[in-house]
Parts: structure tokens; C-alpha cells; sequence
């Protein structure tokens, strides 16, 4: 007689093996807590997808990629957890050419017993080795491929890369900054455009092993666009498809909101939005559709920010539109509220709003029994005439108890903490650097209905680039983003990224009894 033992581990496991994160409810719908007898434990797999970078041959790409050390709470014992391994390797779309040298008797190399051929191995582009220490990698050129990857065993909890891609010149100038995403069904994208002098792609990759159907949804000002596609974008397994957004309607619209959803599997979606006067850069999704949205992060000298807002739902969103600065929150003269129908994307020009100080925008209701959920994007201009550069910041998630920015330098990286209700305190830990450096931690308290813009803390004998995490100590939610700057030929390039939880951890119910069970 054997004994078998049925594991909330491996549950939880297979769950994370299929979102890259997983949580589980109690039964009347909340998340359980330790007072529940509940544990949170490390996700033991998460995925990540890096577009590719760009069709330029003068592009300079850099992948950094790092996973945050887990601190082990008190009385958590680890579980036998999968090989530590995180990579991210080219997509099947590059592969997919890459064919087997034939061998001296005739027949291919690296066939299987049975004959058949095997695909030619491909190298990771870049991979973590140990948590607490980034890694970067370069690519040169336009024919660098999109990413996907995955990370276990240790190396899984809160595992993030970032591409930072710069353009001297050409129509898709500009410091091009993304935090590679996992793979979803379901995507928000305030802020893109069909106007003219406007290139939008919107990059979908499947790190599956079958294929997706993706529907792409426009919305102008006046409601839905109509599409020139009804049977879906096809995106073949483990691979990555780039649509260009006038391809999809002959409509015209100079601001548009972008919906993706999948009909089969899910993707990783982001927007490449190129301006020829203004430069280029990514636009990452929006966060949920919610009642009040939190846009952290306007540089102190940006010289125009653009507001851009769809309410997804039946019912019209009005919104009171308040700047968080560094003392405090005010309302933008003349641009008190917005009103936003109902299908229909809605824009306003808050021109220099942050009037030389670093700010975030908080959108809330105007009615607060009218919580009408919606998302927002803002698209950022720094510089003038011809020294111009755009970057964008999507509505972002908290912070909640963790998350990271990696591709830091020593100079030129802003960190950006809001918090719209109660004050709070969080931990800012600097990584050592990819190529040497030691550990550097520092705490901050943001004051209520304040932005706090830093310079984060360096290590100390930094070489190379470093990794910026944000923990949440105590307090009320806490929004961040983190500017990059690298200028080039008077030009402020820079590019802006929201740290949203990284979800690390999963709240599994405690087990109240024995779950072994008997075989004979």
C-alpha cells in the first residue's frame, strides 16, 4: 500500500504554469488571509514577451533582466520547488527559416531516433542566473527578434526584463523603453492615433505552443471604427505579428483607443507609436478599466501633456482631473473635468500642466456614488522645435507589496512615487549593477495626495546598468513609474515605465486537515 499525497503547492503550480501568476478565493469571493489560515507562497513559473525592438538598422537595443531576492516569511518552509531557470529566447517567427545542417552521410543532424528533424537549437538571449543580480544583453540593428521566455523555481517571483531601445534618427527617433509583459486576453490602449505623420503598430506575440486568434477593436471620438478585418489576427504558435493600425480601417481618427482581446490562447500586446516630428516610443497597456486611475510620473519639464480616456462600459464617465505635485494636489486651471461618453474616446491638452514640477495626474469621479470605470494614457513631449521627443504613461496599477524597474543608469533615471489617498512609506533597494557594484537601500515617505520624484539610490561602485525595486512598508497604495534619459544631440530622449505589483507571491488556504490519500 503507497501513499499519495494530493499538494495545494502543486495546484497552485499548475495554475501559475498556465497565468504566470495565480491567487486563490475563499468561499464567499475575497482573497483569504492569515487570519484565514491562508500562507502566501512564491509563484513557481511566470512567462515574459519582449516585442521586437525596431526596423531600423541604426537601432541600439538592451535587454536587462533581473529577478528581486524573496525574503522568506516567518514560518513559510519551501516546498520542492522546479529547477531555477529564467531566458528569454527569439521567437518561433526567426526560427522558423532555421533548418538542420545535413551531415556527411546525407542525412540532417539533430534528427530524433524515429528520423525526424529536430529544430536547430536556439541560444537564450539573455538569462538570469542568481536573484539579486541583473544581466543585460545587446542587439544592434532592425532584424532584432521578439522575445519569449520563462522563469522557474527561484528565479520566477517577481522575474522582469526591460528593452530599452535607442533611434538617432530617421522617422522612428527616440529612446524606446518597455517592460517586457506577460501574456493575457484582454488589453487597453489609450493614446494611439491614425492621424497623419502618426505610425501605430500594435506587436502581438504567442509564447504558446498553439496558435492565437486576436481581435483588435479602434475607438475614436465618435465611437467604434469600423474594421476592414472580421475573421481575427492569426498569431502562430511562439511566434510574434506586428499590425500597422490604418491596415485595420480606412476610418480616420487623430486619437484612438486600441482593444485587444483573443478569441483563442492569449498574447503579450504593445503598442509602437512613431511620430515623425515628435520621435517614437512604446505604449504599454493601460491598467484595469477603473473608477479612479492613477497616471504617475509627468517630468517637471515637459512642455506639452496630451490626456487621452475611453470608458469601456454602458455608462458615461465624469471625471475631476487633479495634479499631484510635490506639496500637494490642485486642480489644472481650465481643465477642472472631463466628461467621457461611453464607447468614445475622449482628449483634452493640458499643455505645460506640471509648470516645472514633477507630477502625476489623478483621475477620479465626480459623483463618488458614480464610480464609472475607465482608462487613461497620457502622451508626454519634452523639448521644443526640432529637439522634441514623446514618451507615454498608461494608468498604473499600485505598487502593492512589490515591484521592479530594471535598466538603470547612473545617470539619467527618475523615480516617481504617488500617493493619491494616505500617506505611506516604501523601501527602495538599488541591485548591484550587471557588471559590478554593491547594493544600495534607501526608505522614502510620500506624503498624502503628493508625488515624490527621486533620483533613485545608485550602488556604490556601480558598472553597467541596476535594477530599482519598490516595496510598500505601510500606508495607503502607492503608484510609481521610473523615467529613463539618455540625451542625444540636445535631443531629451527618454522613455517612461509604470512598476505595477509583480505579483511574486500567490495566497494559498492553509490546509486544515490531511490531504493524503490512500491507493492500494
Amino acid at each position: 500500500m503507497k501513499r499519495t499525497t494530493i499538494s495545494l503547492i502543486a495546484v497552485t503550480t499548475a495554475l501559475t504554469a498556465v497565468t504566470g501568476f495565480a491567487s486563490l478565493t475563499v468561499p464567499d469571493g475575497t482573497e483569504p488571509t492569515r487570519g484565514d489560515l491562508a500562507l502566501p507562497l512564491p509563484v513557481e513559473r511566470s512567462s515574459l514577451l519582449c516585442p521586437a525592438p525596431s526596423s531600423s538598422e541604426i537601432a541600439e537595443t538592451r535587454y536587462t533582466s533581473f529577478t528581486p531576492v524573496r525574503k522568506q516569511a516567518t514560518g513559510q518552509k519551501d516546498t520542492d520547488a522546479q529547477a531555477d531557470s529564467a531566458e528569454l529566447r527569439p521567437s518561433a517567427a526567426v526560427l522558423a527559416d532555421t533548418e538542420a545542417a545535413p551531415a556527411k552521410d546525407g542525412k540532417k543532424k539533430d534528427a530524433d531516433e524515429d528520423g525526424a528533424e529536430k529544430p536547430a537549437p536556439d541560444k537564450p538571449v539573455v538569462a538570469v542566473k542568481e536573484p539579486g543580480k541583473p544581466v543585460s544583453a545587446e542587439a544592434d540593428g532592425g532584424e532584432a527578434p521578439a522575445l519569449v521566455g520563462t522563469a522557474t523555481g527561484s528565479l520566477a517571483p517577481g522575474w522582469t526584463t526591460q528593452q530599452t531601445t535607442s533611434v538617432a534618427a530617421g522617422s522612428g527617433r527616440g529612446l524606446l523603453g518597455v517592460s517586457c509583459t506577460g501574456p493575457d486576453t484582454d488589453f487597453w490602449f489609450p493614446g494611439a492615433s491614425l492621424a497623419e505623420g502618426r505610425q501605430d503598430y500594435v506587436h502581438l506575440t504567442n509564447p504558446d505552443e498553439a496558435g492565437a486568434v486576436a481581435d483588435i477593436e479602434l475607438y475614436g471620438k465618435d465611437g467604434a471604427l469600423k474594421t476592414t478585418v472580421t475573421e481575427g489576427i492569426p498569431v502562430p504558435a511562439g511566434s510574434s505579428v506586428p499590425v500597422l493600425l490604418p491596415t485595420l480601417t480606412a476610418d480616420k481618427a487623430d486619437e484612438v483607443t486600441v482593444h485587444v482581446t483573443t478569441r483563442t490562447g492569449r498574447v503579450g500586446a504593445v503598442v509602437r507609436a512613431a511620430d515623425e516630428a515628435d520621435g517614437s516610443d512604446w505604449l504599454a497597456a493601460s491598467a484595469d478599466p477603473a473608477g479612479t486611475v492613477v497616471l504617475p510620473g509627468i517630468p517637471s519639464d515637459a512642455t506639452s501633456v496630451q490626456l487621452v480616456a475611453f470608458a469601456p462600459g454602458d455608462d458615461d464617465a465624469a471625471l475631476n482631473v487633479r495634479l499631484a505635485g510635490p506639496t500637494g494636489t490642485i486642480t489644472p486651471a481650465g481643465h477642472e473635468s472631463l466628461h467621457v461618453k461611453s464607447g468614445m474616446t475622449a482628449s483634452v491638452d493640458l499643455a505645460d500642466v506640471t509648470k516645472g514640477e514633477a507630477g502625476s495626474l489623478i483621475l477620479s469621479p465626480a459623483e463618488k456614488d458614480r464610480a464609472t470605470p475607465v482608462v487613461a494614457a497620457l502622451r508626454v513631449v519634452r523639448g521644443k522645435g526640432e529637439k522634441k521627443e514623446i514618451a507615454f504613461v498608461p494608468a498604473a496599477a499600485p505598487v502593492g507589496e512589490r515591484a521592479t524597474a530594471a535598466d538603470n543608469r547612473a545617470k539619467g533615471s527618475v523615480l516617481s512615487l504617488t500617493a493619491p489617498g494616505e500617506a505611506a512609506e516604501v523601501r527602495v533597494t538599488a541591485s548591484a549593477g550587471t557588471e559590478g557594484g554593491a547594493q544600495a537601500v534607501k526608505t522614502y515617505k510620500v506624503k498624502a495626495g503628493t508625488t515624490l520624484a527621486i533620483t533613485p539610490p545608485v550602488p556604490a561602485g556601480l558598472k553597467g546598468s541596476y535594477a530599482v525595486t519598490v516595496e510598500t512598508l505601510s500606508g495607503g497604495p502607492v503608484h510609481a513609474s521610473r523615467s529613463l534619459e539618455i540625451a542625444d544631440d540636445g535631443i531629451p530622449m527618454f522613455t517612461i515605465q509604470n512598476l505595477p505589483d509583480d505579483r511574486g507571491t500567490v495566497v494559498v488556504p492553509e490546509a486544515e486537515q490531511d490531504l493524503s490519500v490512500l491507493d492500494d
